[in-house]
């Protein structure tokens, strides 16, 4: 799992912890030191959500009062390499040369102290003498500036802008690990749309067309439970889903392959109803099952069993997929995985485990049990609340 977003969570829940103990111990706050840094803290999550909007403009436009807050100084400007994107203070009439202030910065990637000649419009009321002006920086790259202006620039203040800005930084690099999360995500979801076995389609049509004439009605509920499957499978959008979806969907491609092979195919499912509006990773379930179907019957006359269990765990819901079949040996599987799921073999189990341990972390991967001729036991635990994780509505 990436370790910004995971940063991110931990500071928010400390800041959140803060904020709840010293609203029940209002009198316990100690010193004014001790409130000086719980205001500080709350100061700076009121910018957070929008910070991680990444460096836009109306995430600027929400942040940068806190901001100036944090600094205490007359006015405050946030920019982006080419404009500025918001100011708060003294009227905002020093936004319009924000972005000339930051050039320095935003060329140099070093802080700078403007002096007076460069920053001060002239008016004897005006609070404004000097600025100082800190890139903003996303990784390497310097994306923008945050640009502080008041009476005098002390040492004191220097160190703070450049401390904020580090800060504001920070939340954006974790808005683009945001970003670029999400898009690998979808590449890996558009990988194993387009895993889905031709075998299985062609099978599956062909079992249709057999009941064309014995059984016009089975046909016509198998060519639905087809359609719904595949309108699931390829739908667009949406990282996550419920568990009852993705059971459903499951369901549907069992009922067609169990069309094909009949008796040969067995199966039981076992689900909690608490753990049903669960939010999983989309496609998280049915790879795995026709991981246990194909290899299952492979090279087997006998029946095969595949039982699917989805149960209550404390914080998470436990689930297992497990089959009498063929079986696999360790090292087999341990290399699917390794790919990604790339191989033939693997039947998309390697895209499964990859996605599962960008979301919740290592310790939420696959725990696959097998050996040649003793059947395979997929398992995996999904945590019932996760930050950023939601079901997307059905469509």
């Amino acid at each position: 799992m990436n370790p910004l977003p995971a940063a991110a969570a931990v500071l928010i829940v400390a800041v959140a912890a803060a904020v709840v103990y010293a609203v029940r111990h209002r009198r316990d706050l100690g010193t004014s030191a001790d409130r000086a840094t719980f205001d500080t803290l709350h100061t700076a999550s009121l910018a957070a959500p929008f910070l991680r909007e990444g460096l836009t403009q109306s995430g600027a436009e929400r942040a940068v009062r806190p901001l100036r807050a944090l600094l205490g100084t007359a006015a405050v400007a946030l920019t982006d390499r080419v404009r500025t994107l918001a100011a708060d203070g003294d009227d905002h009439h020093h936004a319009q040369d924000a972005i000339r202030h930051a050039s320095g910065p935003l060329a140099s990637g070093r802080i700078q102290v403007l002096a007076e000649r460069e920053v001060s419009c002239g008016s004897p009321e005006c609070p404004v003498r000097t600025a100082v002006a800190c890139p903003i920086v996303d990784g390497d790259t310097v994306v923008g500036a945050l640009v502080a202006y008041s009476r005098g620039a002390s040492a004191m203040l220097v160190r703070a802008v450049e401390e904020v800005a580090r800060w504001v930084s920070g939340q954006v690099e974790l808005a683009s690990a945001d970003v670029a999360r999400t898009r690998l995500m979808e590449a890996e979801l558009r990988a194993l749309r387009a895993q889905i076995s031709p075998h299985f389609i062609y099978n599956s049509l062909t079992a249709i067309a057999s009941f064309t004439r014995s059984d016009p009605g089975r046909a016509r509920e198998l060519l639905l439970e087809f359609a719904d499957f595949t309108r699931y499978a390829l739908r667009r959008g949406g990282e996550f889903t419920t568990l009852s979806d993705e059971l459903r969907n499951t369901e549907r491609y069992l009922v067609l392959e169990q069309a094909r092979f009949g008796e040969r195919l067995r199966v039981s499912l076992r689900v909690a109803p608490e753990v049903l509006p669960i939010a999983v990773p989309f496609l998280c379930l049915q790879p795995i099952v026709e991981n246990a179907v194909r290899h299952g019957l492979e090279g087997r006359a006998e029946t095969v069993h595949v039982s699917i269990v989805a149960g209550d765990s404390g914080p998470d819901a436990l689930i297992t997929v497990e089959d009498d079949g063929a079986g696999a040996a360790p090292e087999v599987i341990r290399a699917a995985l390794e790919r990604g799921g790339a191989g033939e073999g693997s039947v998309g189990l390697g895209n499964v485990d990859a996605r599962l341990r960008q979301v919740y972390g290592d310790a939420f991967g696959l725990v696959v049990e097998t050996a040649p001729g003793a059947g395979t036991k997929v398992s995996f635990r999904v945590p019932k609340f996760a930050p950023g994780v939601h079901a997307e509505p059905r469509g």
